[in-house]
């Protein structure tokens, strides 16, 4: 009877522990839209606005030039123009900030999938206000909506990580987080393409490169509201378990989610604060400290790895290695080419490999590559190959960003921090995101005057240190619950965290309690 007794409790045990034996389902075409259509309408739109600029730039200065005649009878400053252009290229920036800094708010109200939804809001407002301005005659048009453009992909970049990392399964979540990464270049490429001249990239429409936008805004506004909220966030913050269980079974394909279900009712007993914290509480928690710390590493290292930099020479290289002027936009496009086949191989790898080795990797070769640019850039002009090389250096950058920096940022906040300071992880996140974004953008012209061609040994300082502090501080997250994470930071923290085994021993003990009771009451009777 005590065999059995033993034998009973292990297999009680067994089956509550939802860590164990992971039915490994395949990937439901549920899931796959919410992260595709949820990706299109986010992530593709702020790629887009990244190099939608470049092609027409020169027209819409000239537009603002017009304007400016028109209005005053004189034409535009030097210093003025100049003063207008970096407004509109830099505002992108500033709106991306003050999205950031707003999302763990409109998260809070209306839900991941909600705020999805509303950020297309913002989306379709930019556009009209970018489309019509030529019309209108008024820069300040396109201005604005840059601006708005900016404050979209900054509730983006925050909302679909998370999203997308509480949707799915552990053993594609790096997988289906990749989908962000893959999207960002795409929209990069897809601006590339739009602003060749032979497309919108002329003088008489340049302004429908802007128009583009609308419609990944509005496929997601068709797809979106058919599929389901995050779970996690139905259970955890809204207590609706009926909601939540409907959403893992569209999630995952199958009826039985109990197990599932248990795993977020564990991690929801484990947390000391199951209403979703602020900014200051994730700030003053030491349990999150080091996830903090490098959470902030990563996002400072993935803007100030020097790849914004590398767009600045490739027109100049290319035009040094002795390409004619009007075939280079077309060669350029191997750039975004290159960021997109990186970003899907990745995304392909990121669960066989592991998030940690392909971030150290990246950032590793990107120093080695950045070093052998320098070298290159300085022999540019004594040899006549040397800048197809340079040229070679510049794609293999892009390619090493693109293969962990690129996307993995994002997918760890997601998995490094807990339901209730998730939001809050994710805007300060973004914060540090926009600010190293605004930074890069106003510094890098005054170091690359001061350094010339040995500007890239800055961008070699961190992407080595960052390579370094990962190495040494960040846990392997691949295939692991969100509690097992907390738990693999528990000795850098040197604060306990209570482990689901521990959180289930203690919901369960009474319940066993009553079983031994019982048993023993019949071994007596005997």
């Amino acid at each position: 009877m005590h065999k059995l007794l033993k034998d009973h409790q292990a297999g009680d045990h067994k089956m509550s522990d939802p860590r164990k034996n992971p039915e490994q389902q395949p990937v439901t075409a549920c899931l796959l839209s919410a992260a595709f259509f949820g990706a299109l309408g986010s992530s593709f739109i702020y790629g887009y606005n990244l190099s939608v600029v470049n092609a027409p730039s020169l027209y819409i200065k000239a537009f603002y030039n017009k304007t400016w005649i028109e209005r005053y009878g004189e034409p535009l400053a030097a210093e003025t123009a100049t003063l207008l252009w970096s407004v509109t290229v830099s505002i992108f920036s500033i709106g991306g900030l003050l999205g950031a800094l707003s999302v763990s708010v409109i998260i809070k109200v209306l839900g991941r999938k909600g705020t999805l939804l509303l950020n297309n809001i913002f989306a379709l407002i930019a556009v009209l206000l970018l489309t019509l301005g030529e019309t209108a005659k008024s820069f300040e048009m396109l201005i604005i909506g840059r601006l708005i453009m900016g404050v979209d992909s900054g509730i983006a970049l925050s909302a679909l990580p998370m999203y997308l990392g509480e949707i799915t399964p552990r053993h594609v979540r790096g997988s289906i987080g990749q989908f962000n990464s893959i999207l960002i270049c795409l929209g990069v490429f897809t601006g590339q393409v739009l602003g060749l001249p032979e497309l919108l990239g002329q003088e008489t429409s340049w302004s429908y490169l802007f128009s583009f936008l609308a419609l990944p805004a509005i496929l997601q506004l068709c797809v979106l509201p058919f599929l389901p909220e995050s779970p996690r966030y139905l259970l955890i913050e809204k207590k609706d378990e009926a909601g939540a269980e409907r959403a893992f079974q569209r999630f995952l394909g199958k009826k039985d989610v109990s197990q599932e279900l248990e795993e977020v009712h564990a991690e929801a007993r484990a947390q000391d604060n199951l209403h979703t914290a602020s900014v200051l509480q994730l700030l003053r928690n030491p349990a999150v400290r080091w996830q903090l710390i490098t959470i902030i590493i990563s996002m400072a290292c993935y803007q100030l790895c020097g790849l914004n930099a590398i767009w600045y020479y490739t027109n100049g290289i290319l035009q040094e290695a002795g390409f004619a002027e009007n075939i280079i936009p077309y060669i350029t496009l191997s750039t975004g080419a290159i960021e997109t086949l990186a970003a899907i191989i990745s995304g392909l790898v990121i669960e066989r490999i592991g998030r940690k080795p392909l971030l150290i990797f990246g950032f590793s070769s990107m120093a080695v590559f950045f070093s052998l640019l320098t070298v290159f850039l300085n022999f540019q002009d004594s040899l006549s190959w040397m800048p197809y090389l340079s040229y070679i250096c510049i794609l293999a950058v892009i390619a090493s960003f693109c293969s962990g920096p690129g996307g993995i940022p994002f997918v760890l906040t997601g998995e490094l921090f807990e339901q209730s300071y998730r939001p809050a992880a994710f805007m300060i996140a973004g914060i540090v995101n926009w600010l190293c974004n605004f930074a890069v953008g106003l510094l890098f012209p005054f170091i690359q005057e001061t350094l010339q061609a040995f500007t890239f040994l800055v961008f070699v300082v961190f992407c080595v240190l960052g390579s370094i502090f990962l190495y040494v501080v960040l846990p392997e997250t691949k295939n692991k619950t969100f509690m097992d994470i907390s738990q693999s930071f528990v000795k850098i923290n040197k604060i306990p965290v209570p482990s689901p085994g521990h959180e289930m021993e203690l919901t369960c003990k009474p319940a066993m309690n009553g079983k031994v009771q019982d048993v023993v009451k019949m071994e007596n009777s005997f």
